[in-house]
């Protein structure tokens, strides 16, 4: 991140610049500087599905089960993730997302109050396939971040691809969602 602020006690109109190399994301302030916006668009923090009563039994199957064998083999943690994640699927299932703000600027990513630096990323890539995918995917330099995964919904691919190419590095092998997605995805988990 850069600042560019005046030194106290120095001369009227001296600045400094300070970059910090902290951990990403950083949290959007009055100071923070992102640079002109070049494309923003707004998109739930969540897909929503309509999950069937089906669904709800046959994932509840899937718990049971899960949650018998954490049991039996005494792995109370995995049983307690187990419990977790039902939990949130549940609550997830009865609430509406919000609506986060995505934003592609000269110096990097918004996505709702965060801001990623291009610096922090190391590539980017698309995968389209309408109506099923449309999502633009960022890889972080980090090895203790995950990817970001933000929905393109109805924005034109070639020209968000075409405003990217300038600042980062984009993974032309990655044709297909990662298997975690699509699982995901066809399982209405996310």
């Amino acid at each position: 991140m850069i600042h560019i602020h005046e030194v106290p006690g120095s001369n009227p109109g001296v600045c400094t610049i300070d970059i910090s190399l902290d951990s990403m994301p950083k949290v959007i302030d009055q100071h923070t500087i992102i640079g002109d916006v070049l494309h923003t668009w707004t998109a739930p923090e969540y897909e929503t599905h309509n999950r069937s009563r089906a669904w709800y039994a046959l994932m509840s199957i899937v718990a049971l089960l899960l949650l018998g064998y954490a049991v039996f083999s005494g792995n109370f943690l995995f049983a307690l993730v187990i419990i977790l994640a039902a939990i949130i699927l549940f609550l997830q299932g009865k609430q509406e997302p919000l609506k986060v703000t995505i934003g592609i600027t000269e110096f990097g990513i918004v996505i709702s109050n965060r801001f990623y630096t291009y610096s922090e990323l190391e590539t980017f890539y698309i995968v389209y396939n309408p109506p099923f995918v449309k999502t633009l995917f960022f890889e972080t330099k980090s090895p203790a971040r995950p990817k970001l995964r933000i929905p393109l919904l109805e924005q034109n691919p070639v020209e968000i691809r075409d405003t990217l190419v300038p600042y980062l590095k984009e993974d032309i092998e990655k044709e297909e969602e990662p298997f975690a997605d699509m699982i995901a995805r066809q399982w209405m988990l996310h």
